[in-house]
C-alpha cells in the first residue's frame, strides 16, 4: 500500500523501480518496451521529424540507442533534450551523441542553451518517463495520465506547446506495474493528458 500523499507515493514507486531494475523481469520488460518503441517509430516515424527524449535517471529505460538509430535511418530527423528554465517550463534543444551537457539544478544532464550549434526545437513528438500512470475512460475514449516527479515542468510545457502545435504527440514511457487506481492517485485539473502510453505490453492509445 502507498501512503496518502503524492510525495510518499512517488517515493514508494521510485523505490519499487529501483528494485525492479535489479530483478529478474527487468530485461524482458526493457526489451518489450524497446520493441514497442521501434514499432511506433516504424509507423508514426514516417511523419515525425523531431523527437524530444529524456536523459535517463533513477532507473528509467534508456531510449537513446534506439532513437539515435532512428535518426541515422532518415534524412532531416533530429533529437532534442529538455532544458529546465527558472520559471519551471522546458525548452528543447537539438542533441547529438557525444554532445557536452551541463547538470541542471536537479542534477539532470541538460543541453547548453548557449550552444549556437544546437538550436532550439519545437518537437513533433515528446517521450516522457512516468513514475506512475493511470487511465480513465471519457465518452468511450481512453485517456492516460502521468505521475511525474512533482515539479510540474511537463504539464506547463505541454499546455503551451499544444496551443502552438495541435498535432504534437506526447508518449508516456512506463511499466505495466506502475499503473495506479483512483484510490492511489487521480489526475488533477492542471495535469496534461498523454496522447499515447508505451509499456512492455505495447502502445496504448
Amino acid at each position: 500500500m502507498h501512503g496518502n500523499s503524492p510525495k510518499t507515493l512517488r517515493q514508494d514507486l521510485l523505490k519499487q523501480r529501483k528494485e525492479f531494475a535489479t530483478g529478474n523481469h527487468y530485461t524482458a520488460a526493457e526489451m518489450g518496451l524497446i520493441t514497442g518503441l521501434n514499432h511506433f517509430l516504424a509507423h508514426e516515424g514516417k511523419s515525425i521529424r523531431s523527437i524530444a527524449l529524456y536523459w535517463p535517471i533513477q532507473n528509467e529505460i534508456d531510449l537513446r540507442p534506439t532513437l539515435s538509430s532512428w535518426v541515422k535511418k532518415g534524412a532531416y530527423r533530429r533529437l532534442a533534450l529538455p532544458y529546465a528554465r527558472p520559471d519551471k517550463h522546458l525548452d528543447f534543444f537539438e542533441w547529438q551523441e557525444g554532445d557536452a551537457l551541463v547538470p541542471s539544478a536537479h542534477g539532470v544532464p541538460e543541453p547548453d542553451p548557449n550552444n549556437a550549434s544546437r538550436p532550439p526545437i519545437n518537437p513533433d513528438c515528446i517521450l516522457i518517463p512516468c513514475v506512475g500512470w493511470s487511465s480513465s475512460v471519457v465518452n468511450g475514449k481512453s485517456h492516460y495520465w502521468r505521475l511525474g516527479y512533482g515539479g510540474g515542468y511537463f504539464d506547463r510545457t505541454l499546455a503551451d506547446l499544444r496551443k502552438k502545435n495541435p498535432k504534437l504527440v506526447c508518449v508516456g514511457i512506463g511499466f505495466d506495474w506502475q499503473k495506479l487506481d483512483d484510490a492511489q492517485w487521480e489526475a488533477q485539473t492542471h495535469d496534461e493528458p498523454l496522447d499515447l502510453l508505451l509499456t512492455e505490453s505495447g502502445l496504448f492509445s
